[in-house]
C-alpha cells in the first residue's frame, strides 16, 4: 500500500513541493524588475549617463581601517624568491646549563 498519493508512480506531493521550492526561488527573478536609481525617478529619467555622483567633503581621518598604535614592523620583508630563513639574522644560542654535582665526600680523618 503506498504512502503518498502516487499516479503512474510519480510521488504527486513530492512533486508538488518541488514545484512549489523551485517558484519560490525563480520566480522573484524572472518577474522582479530594479526599480530605478535613488534621487530619480522611474517616469522622467533621460537615461542620457552624466558624470555621476559628487564627491562628499574631505574626512578628517584616514581611511584603511584601524590604526595599530602599538604595531611594530616585520623583520624581514619577502620582496623576492628569497627565503624567509635566510633574510632573518641567526638566532643567539643559549648557554648549557652545568649539570648539578653531589659533593663527592672526603674521608673522615679520625
Amino acid at each position: 500500500m503506498p504512502s503518498a498519493p502516487e499516479i503512474g508512480g510519480v510521488n504527486v506531493l513530492g512533486l508538488l513541493y518541488l514545484v512549489l521550492v523551485l517558484a519560490v526561488v525563480f520566480l522573484p527573478m524572472v518577474f522582479g524588475r530594479p526599480g530605478p536609481p535613488p534621487g530619480q525617478s522611474g517616469s522622467d529619467s533621460d537615461d542620457g549617463g552624466g558624470n555621476g555622483p559628487r564627491p562628499g567633503p574631505p574626512r578628517d581621518t584616514p581611511g584603511g581601517g584601524i590604526l595599530l598604535e602599538d604595531s611594530e614592523p616585520a623583520r624581514a620583508r619577502l620582496r623576492g624568491h628569497e627565503r624567509l630563513v635566510d633574510l632573518l639574522p641567526a638566532r643567539r644560542r643559549r648557554r648549557s646549563r652545568e649539570p648539578h654535582r653531589t659533593p663527592a665526600r672526603t674521608p673522615s680523618r679520625s
